[in-house]
């Protein structure tokens, strides 16, 4: 099996068929599998999706696991030897399975690649990112990617400042379509995605082990899907402040954090 697709299914129906149909009518050239996984939806029958796909493999957890530990519990029936990790509510335009497999088959330093994002209007979302540090804090505070061209200072920081149309090394990527060899999970700790993290964050922890391993994390821009981001609440920020935090404390010396956070506030103040 070249690839073992994981999509956390939660009350989505709509999302989560939609999404399985793209892949079906897009994906070709390679051998795959597809594991949905039920994350204790609590108003569908997610019994529906599989009478409409028999094909698919159904996982269907007795509670809500989150995000990371849902794709773990995928992860430990996946037979691909590279892992996708796809949000539900995302949506395939061409053949952007069979190119990032392609792109790690031929890229044995990269640990993680993830495709350019778009909202449906084809706008790019920010999916390329850099860890929290002092330098690039500095950096943008002084704003001294200003003494750049615009090019240089975008691959520099990434985020916001990035355009998106180019393939590079990023930090970290997001987890909405994660593509990595499924060899990695035996050096991770219990050979498995940290799941730390209920929602919102775990990506940036997946990458920042995969990352300490030796591996490489890029963001390919040559293929591109459409992820149907909700917007922001209360308890999402809520949720990725907090989440924030904790990375910082998991990955940082207490100096370290001090000044990370000093600088946080300042840009956002």
């Amino acid at each position: 099996m070249d690839v073992s697709i994981i999509v956390i299914h939660y009350d989505t129906p709509d999302l989560t068929s939609n999404c399985i149909k793209s892949i079906y009518q897009h994906t070709t050239g390679i051998t795959y599998e597809l594991i949905v996984v039920d994350n204790h939806s609590t108003f569908h029958d997610s019994n529906d999706i599989k009478e409409d796909f028999p094909e698919i493999i159904l996982l269907k957890s007795e509670t809500n696991l989150g995000f990371a530990r849902g794709n773990n519990l995928g992860i430990r029936i996946a037979t691909g030897k590279y892992i996708l990790l796809l949000n539900s509510d995302t949506l395939l335009l061409e053949n952007s399975i069979f190119k990032l497999f392609r792109y790690l088959e031929t890229k044995p330093k990269v640990g993680v690649v993830s495709p350019r994002l778009i909202f449906p209007d084809g706008s790019s979302q920010s999916a390329a990112q850099r860890f929290p540090s002092i330098k690039y804090s500095l950096i943008e505070l002084l704003r001294l990617q200003k003494f750049m061209t615009e090019k240089k200072g975008g691959k520099l920081l990434l985020g916001a400042f990035f355009n998106n149309l180019e393939t590079v090394k990023a930090d970290w990527v997001w987890g909405t379509c994660f593509m990595f060899p499924s060899g990695i999970l035996d050096k991770l700790p219990e050979n498995k995605l940290d799941d730390t993290y209920f929602m919102y964050g775990e990506d940036m922890q997946w990458c920042m082990d995969i990352g300490k391993l030796g591996y490489e994390i890029h963001f390919f821009a040559e293929t591109e899907i459409i992820h149907l981001m909700g917007g922001s609440s209360g308890k999402k920020n809520t949720m990725m402040e907090e989440n924030g935090r904790l990375f910082l404390e998991k990955n940082y010396k207490k100096w370290e954090i001090k000044w990370i956070q000093k600088l946080q506030y300042y840009l956002k103040h």
